[in-house]
């Protein structure tokens, strides 16, 4: 994703690194440059936006509950296709009876 417009840090860079900003897994000097993105760029900061808001939704819903690890599995490998830009079958994600 491109908004058009020329930035120093590219909208695919802050894209693909945006979890780690969102947890605070970067250098500070790295979050220094997405928050000047953001500020430079709308569509990101609305998309920044909207995974803040799943992972607080997430977090209050499911904070307390100790996740399967083979739903994390699951979880974390899907994340890993959908950052290489492969299509991932919506069977990949079903959540079997021992999972809920």
């Amino acid at each position: 994703m491109s908004c058009g417009e020329p930035h120093e840090t590219d909208c695919s860079e802050v894209l693909d690194h945006l979890y780690e900003f969102l947890d605070r897994e970067m250098p500070d000097s790295d979050c220094t440059k997405f928050e000047v993105h953001f500020e430079e760029c709308s569509p990101c900061l609305e998309k920044y936006g909207l995974e803040q808001a799943v992972k607080k939704l997430v977090k209050r819903c499911c904070g307390s509950d100790d996740v399967p690890t083979d739903l994390r599995a699951k979880v974390m490998g899907r994340i890993d296709l959908i950052r290489a830009g492969q299509a991932v079958p919506e069977h990949d994600v079903t959540v079997t009876p021992q999972e809920q």
